[in-house]
């Protein structure tokens, strides 16, 4: 085989995959997306009337109004669906921007060449039976991507069903496409192609405008973190939503995320695949804590990248963060018709911690006079129905209470935004005209008032309903975004406050798995003396003790450390020491430490294939509070530090905080804002009558261990200090795990 610069040397799979990575990146840049995502001219190759996806796409195409043309072309059929069609693409009658590769899989790779012939630079490949299928599937990949390489080709997919640019209205789109596609600011790729029309429908139905969506198929060429890169650069995008299964580099995402927040471009990701895979280091408690989707929640917070849990919360919130209207702070005025409404308001808002404090004086001032005597003018507001109706009998203007209302708390200084309940389109357009022109003004109004008002006006359904044809009508031609019901609008306001207030903070620069700078003594677990040693150099007090080798040497080290102590046999061999009865605790006289020194070496003595190293004996600790402080490796992020109050905190209250540790650690600083997110803060803090904790030492302990666990590079599985414990300004390390793996790496393949 011929690797993508024309050699005959054969190239084994790995490195042709690893040259391929390295040659297609001049080919997804965000400039040649640029073109690929605007065709005008699309060809449709192994069209015929007997191909269901050559009609979709022909359908898809008509219904967003695609301006170019559409050729079929075939080595057999003379047309397909009326359309002429041509044997190869080297016999189009016209240029064409992108080749939509509609044959079987054998013919992929010819069709490459033809497109190099024809000086055609885009693809969209159809085909399954690649990586999807295994190894041989994945060498096929290999293969047409080196081809496509060749002939200066870049595809998207296989395994694809194509995409839709709402803004230059191409749709080589091989599923349904219901009209009208409205453009708009949400840019939306998806690891999934059936779900793009359940995407498409829902942002339809609720009148939420799209810049591109596209499908990613196998990515054998364009990645997701392509896609991202050009939607960073798109003028007409304002947010990028993601439906993600995997992320197959790391490094570039996170690149890709950073961009993306100083752009100014949220991040909205629905990442599936929740359940814990567990770790390698199944030894370690931190291995449960830090499972894999608690890492995803630690690295996208870290990346100030906002995760949700529906594809309506995906979109709802894109279609706020789009819209442009994000609050800058967390007090927000309610106004609705519905008593009812204020309850649901008040309990999802205080999910999200969102405020609703008192409207100012002179707003209720203004508000009072236009309630029913049985209302009244606070935060949150119900104008109620009976004084809408009261309104609507005798009035002369087209604003309602709630109009009224609206246009005196959009200058309220306590507020920082308004949740506006107060918008119901009707189903369709009114019979009576004075009623519709009356409808249509007041949608007028509220556009100009949220358009000059100085705090972000945000205007949502009580329900989830769908908008009717006329109502999106009106809504769209007035620039208005009315999120889907309740929950989805307050649930979307709580992501655009936490992206807005994390903006700029984006600290996760991952670089791969750093060198080892440390001996790593073998493969598997440490001795808790080597773990000491590796702590103590890395700066990390550890608990004073020794080891021993006999019961002498034992009440030797128990007088120098001192009265009462610990006796654990120490083996790199024997982890769970307590299980074997390897552990001896509260040794108070000079007699209990000999014959706690020869109970816990019988108990290792007796563990076949086990080296002991001897007794390790140190001081008791009592009183102060216990802390798991850990490092695993996670299979797409690599090194992960979590941080948990022990005991039942960590088990089963899952009270710890993570973070993906960057390539120079977190600072103590981090540490801090970690040990703040905790709910057990308070008992660091001197809970009832404890002493306080010297929360800036802790963290420096903390600190110390990240530092301890990358000085073991790609060697690391594991590093878990279990308990760390701090009483006052005193810190130590008290027991210790290292798990190592020197030829150890757990980081997904580059270019997966």
């Amino acid at each position: 085989m011929a690797d993508p610069t024309g050699s005959l040397t054969p190239i084994s799979p790995p490195d042709l995959r690893a040259a391929n990575y390295q040659a297609s990146r001049r080919l997804v840049t965000p400039q040649r997306l640029c073109d690929f995502f605007a065709p005008r001219n699309v060809a449709m190759v192994g069209a015929s009337d007997n191909s269901g996806w050559a009609r979709m796409i022909i359908t898809s195409s008509a219904q967003a109004d695609s301006p170019g043309k559409l050729f079929p072309v075939h080595p057999k059929a003379k047309s397909a669906f009326g359309i002429p069609a041509v044997p190869s693409l080297r016999d189009l009658p016209e240029p064409v921007d992108l080749a939509f590769i509609l044959t079987g899989l054998p013919a992929v790779e010819s069709v490459l060449d033809d497109m190099g012939a024809a000086g055609i630079k885009n693809a969209v490949v159809l085909a399954a039976g690649y990586r999807e299928v295994g190894e041989e599937g994945r060498k096929l990949e290999d293969a047409m991507v080196a081809r496509a390489i060749a002939n200066d080709v870049t595809i998207l997919g296989p395994n694809c069903l194509g995409f839709v640019n709402a803004q230059t209205r191409s749709a080589p789109y091989a599923l349904n496409l219901q009209p009208p596609l409205l453009a708009g600011p949400v840019g939306v790729a998806l690891q999934s192609g059936a779900l793009a029309s359940v995407v498409l429908g829902f942002a339809k139905l609720h009148g939420i405008g799209l810049s591109t969506l596209t499908s990613m198929g196998n990515e054998s060429m364009m990645k997701t973190v392509d896609f991202i890169d050009y939607l960073v650069e798109d003028d007409a995008t304002k947010v990028i939503c993601l439906f993600l299964e995997e992320i197959g580099d790391p490094e570039r995402f996170a690149l890709a995320a950073e961009r993306a927040d100083k752009a100014g471009k949220p991040i909205v990701a629905l990442k599936v695949g929740s359940s814990p895979a567990g770790q390698k280091a199944a030894l370690a408690h931190t291995g449960s804590v830090a499972g894999d989707d608690a890492v995803v929640n630690a690295a996208f917070q870290q990346l100030n990248i906002i995760r949700v849990n529906t594809l309506e919360d995906l979109l709802t919130t894109g279609a706020l963060l789009g819209d442009g209207r994000i609050p800058r702070g967390r007090r927000m005025g309610v106004l609705t018709a519905s008593g009812g409404s204020c309850d649901i308001i008040a309990d999802a808002s205080s999910t999200q911690g969102i405020e609703i404090p008192d409207f100012s004086p002179q707003t209720e001032a203004a508000i009072a006079p236009h309630m029913p005597p049985f209302g009244n003018p606070h935060n949150p507001l119900d104008v109620t129905a009976f004084g809408t109706l009261a309104n609507l009998n005798a009035r002369t203007s087209t604003m309602t209470p709630m109009d009224i209302a609206l246009d005196a708390a959009a200058d309220d200084p306590n507020l920082d935004f308004i949740l506006f309940v107060g918008l119901n389109p009707p189903d369709v357009r009114p019979p009576d005209d004075a009623m519709a022109e009356t409808f249509e003004n007041r949608v007028s109004w509220i556009a100009e008032r949220m358009a000059s008002s100085p705090i972000p006006v945000i205007p949502v359904g009580t329900t989830c309903n769908d908008l009717s044809p006329y109502g999106k009508e009106q809504l769209t031609a007035k620039g208005i975004t009315l999120l889907p019901g309740l929950q989805l609008g307050i649930n979307a306001i709580g992501n655009a406050l936490r992206w807005q207030e994390n903006r700029g903070n984006v600290h996760l620069a991952l670089g791969g798995r750093s060198a080892t700078t440390v001996p790593v003594p073998a493969s598997g677990s440490w001795s808790e003396q080597q773990a000491r040693d590796l702590l103590a150099d890395a700066g990390v007090p550890v608990v004073p003790g020794g080891l021993a080798t006999s019961a002498d040497e034992a009440v030797a080290i128990a007088a120098k450390v001192g009265l009462p102590v610990a006796m654990k046999i120490c083996s790199a061999q024997i982890v769970h020491k307590s299980d074997i009865g390897g552990v001896a605790l509260g040794m108070s006289s000079e007699a209990e430490v000999r014959v706690a020194y020869e109970k816990v070496r019988a108990a290792g003595d007796a563990v076949a294939g086990a080296t002991i190293d001897g007794v390790l004996v140190t001081p008791m600790r009592t009183g102060g509070t216990e802390l798991l402080v850990g490092v695993t490796v996670d299979p797409t992020f690599g090194p992960v530090l979590a941080v948990g109050l022990g005991g039942v905190w960590v088990e089963i209250m899952h009270d710890s905080s993570l973070r993906v540790l960057p390539v120079d650690a977190v600072d103590a600083a981090e540490v801090r804002r970690m040990l703040a997110e905790l709910r057990g803060l308070p008992l660091l803090q001197g809970a009832r009558g404890s002493r306080p904790a010297d929360l800036d030492a802790l963290a420096e302990a903390i600190t110390g261990i990240s530092r301890a666990a990358l000085s073991l590079g790609g060697s690391l599985q594991a590093l878990e200090v279990n308990p760390l414990w701090v009483n006052g300004d005193q810190v130590e390390a008290l027991d210790a795990l290292v798990i190592t793996e020197p030829d150890g790496s757990s980081r997904t393949e580059l270019g997966k």
